[in-house]
């Protein structure tokens, strides 16, 4: 699913027009965006946590040439998926 077939559910799920549905989850991207920016966690109940994580610097080898690449730390998004949607997502219905 992209981003304009999410808008489109989100429009049929809510009675939204699609203009409404697309402010609404641009703003919610925006939020998360900015809250993980600022280094909040983000906790849904029943679906998922977004958080952010730092990456220690490691060293990398360039499969081309084999030269080693420092790779520097760095902070990344991550998502951890809630006991509802795991049950979700598993199951046979």
């Amino acid at each position: 699913m992209n981003k304009s077939e999410l808008i489109d559910s989100i429009a049929s799920a809510s009675g939204l027009t699609k203009a409404d549905s697309s402010r609404a989850l641009s703003a919610f991207i925006s939020s998360v965006s900015s809250a993980l920016k600022s280094g909040k966690d983000i906790r849904l109940i029943g679906f998922g946590t977004f958080s952010v994580a730092k990456k220690a610097a490691t060293t990398a080898i360039n499969p081309r040439t084999r030269e080693t690449v420092k790779v520097p730390a760095r902070k990344v998004a991550k998502f951890k998926a809630g006991k509802a949607l795991q049950d979700c997502v598993n199951s046979k219905k």
